[in-house]
C-alpha cells in the first residue's frame, strides 16, 4: 500500500511538472495584437518570460499619439490561463491595465480591464523567426528594402 502512494505522488509531481514545462513553452516568447479601443487603434508587442508559474516581461503599446512601454507585473500562468498587469503612467496619473487570457497554441485571446474605465478584448499571436513586426509610422514612412 505505502508504494502504491508513494508511486501516485511521484506521478501527481511529475505531472505537474510537465504542466508547468509546457506552460513555459506555450507562453514565453513575443506576441503581437491590436484592436480598438477609444484612443484609437492600439498595436501591442508583449514579451514573456516564464519561470514555473510566474510570468515577467515587457508590453510595448503603439497608437497615434505615441509608443509606451511597460513591465508586467503580477504575471501568473496556470495550465492554459494567463494573466498579468501593465502599469502605465499617462500624464500624471498611474492606470493599473489587468490582463486575463486563455493560450490555444500560437494565440492568446486576452481580455484587458484599463482602471476602471475601459474594456478591451484581443488576439495576441505568436511572432515567429521571419515574421513582419506590426506596422508603425516610421515603418510606413522608411525607404524600401534594398533587394
Amino acid at each position: 500500500m505505502k508504494n502504491i502512494v508513494k508511486i501516485t505522488g511521484l506521478a501527481a509531481f511529475a505531472l505537474a511538472f510537465v504542466g508547468t514545462a509546457q506552460a513555459q513553452d506555450t507562453v514565453t516568447g513575443k506576441w503581437q495584437g491590436q484592436f480598438d479601443s477609444q484612443i484609437g487603434v492600439q498595436k501591442y508587442t508583449y514579451e514573456f518570460k516564464v519561470d514555473g508559474t510566474n510570468v515577467t516581461g515587457k508590453a510595448v503599446g503603439i497608437t497615434e499619439n505615441g509608443t509606451n512601454n511597460s513591465a508586467i507585473t503580477e504575471g501568473k500562468i496556470n495550465q492554459d490561463t494567463i494573466s498579468f498587469v501593465e502599469p502605465l503612467k499617462f500624464g500624471d496619473n498611474d492606470i493599473r491595465i489587468e490582463y486575463t487570457g486563455k493560450v490555444s497554441g500560437d494565440e492568446i485571446k486576452l481580455h484587458r480591464k484599463v482602471g476602471d474605465f475601459a474594456e478591451e478584448d484581443l488576439v495576441a499571436k505568436r511572432v515567429k523567426d521571419g515574421d513582419a513586426k506590426l506596422d508603425t509610422k516610421a515603418d510606413k514612412n522608411s525607404p524600401p528594402a534594398k533587394p
